[in-house]
């Protein structure tokens, strides 16, 4: 009963909606100049709003009268088909992929949703003939969860309408922290003393504090590599200074995190060159580490090709090759280097 009701717009009941989209989906939304979300809530009714921000993903909320979100819903269903179709004459697929929406649910509501023994979420699946799957896990650092929902429009717009029953029958209980998608980080590049962000193709100078950081860890001595006399400190060291840190005698009390991209707007094809490496035997374990996951990770974050020679009978050193662009290659240097020194020092694995 309470169903029919909802279905029909007849419970005048304000609901909010909360849906995860990528940044792909989002533009589909919003449209040319803002065109199509304007249309979606003149036509509907309910207030859309899209969360701000840089991020890989974006928060749609739809708030209004259980009617008014079913319209919504079915604008934006329709949209995300209409895409699809739209690709698919580009391509060669035969079979049509369904429509996704993913909500973002109170975790304290999850266990309505899925019912005794999953009872409710299959009697959903089987009654409108949409995937529906709820997540195991909190989405990072708060209360919700994704519930995912897959099928044609129709299908996933019945589907919207058992689920906000059983939202307006179990409402959350406790606070909700709600979900909030972190802004894609932006890499910090540190060219000539200066840090810089990038924007799209160019490199914008970063505020002062990191380039301070950086001006303290250039005022260290380098470690010197075997059989070099200058001591080697990369052109380029891409930091920031969130996330996994680590520290070695090159940077003494700076915790500084490595991040995995060289800036492409400060040369858009810098040549690729080689330079050869001879370590120690004894020292390239440290390098290499357990079944390769040092090296890979200095492949990682460096970009640069690094290949081990082989050891050669009677020789107590080894060859190691790096291939890619200079700042490709003293970075890899500089990881190598961190590595030896830590080794050398007694400080452990970075």
């Amino acid at each position: 009963e309470m169903e029919s009701k909802v279905s029909e717009g007849g419970l005048n009941v304000t609901l909010t909606i909360r849906l995860l989209m990528h940044g792909k989906e989002v533009g589909s939304i919003i449209g040319k100049k803002g065109e199509t979300v304007k249309k979606m809530r003149e036509e509907s009714g309910a207030r859309i709003n899209i969360s701000e921000g840089n991020c890989p993903e974006r928060i749609v909320t739809i708030t209004g009268p259980t009617d008014a979100i079913f319209k919504a819903f079915a604008m934006i269903a329709y949209k995300f088909e209409e895409d699809i179709t739209n690709s698919m004459s580009n391509s060669t697929a035969t079979s049509k992929p369904p429509v996704t929406l993913r909500l973002v649910v109170p975790a304290s509501q999850c266990g309505s949703l899925i019912g005794k023994g999953g009872s409710k979420i299959k009697e959903i699946r089987e009654s409108t003939g949409a995937q529906v799957q709820v997540a195991g896990d909190m989405l990072p650092n708060s209360t919700e969860r994704a519930v995912t929902i897959s099928g044609t429009p129709d299908a996933i717009i019945q589907c919207v309408k058992q689920i906000c029953v059983v939202m307006l029958e179990s409402p959350p209980k406790g606070a909700t922290i709600p979900y909030r998608p972190k802004p894609a980080s932006t890499p910090v590049i540190f060219a000539g003393g200066q840090a810089y962000t990038i924007q799209g193709q160019y490199a914008i100078p970063h505020p002062d504090q990191l380039t301070k950081l950086h001006q303290l860890a250039m005022q260290q001595t380098p470690f010197t590599p075997l059989g070099q006399t200058t001591p080697a400190f990369p052109a380029f060291a891409v930091l920031t200074v969130v996330g996994k840190q680590w520290s070695s005698t090159t940077l003494p009390l700076q915790p500084i995190t490595i991040f995995p991209c060289i800036c492409p707007g400060l040369d858009a094809s810098p040549p690729a060159s080689t330079h050869e490496l001879t370590i120690p035997n004894d020292l390239i374990g440290c390098i290499i580490g357990r079944q390769g996951t040092k090296i890979n990770e200095i492949r990682q974050m460096s970009g640069a090709q690094i290949k081990i020679a082989n050891a050669t009978e009677g020789s107590s050193e080894r060859q190691i090759t790096i291939t890619g662009t200079p700042a490709n290659i003293s970075l890899a240097q500089y990881l190598i280097n961190a590595r030896l020194t830590s080794e050398v020092t007694g400080m452990g694995a970075l």
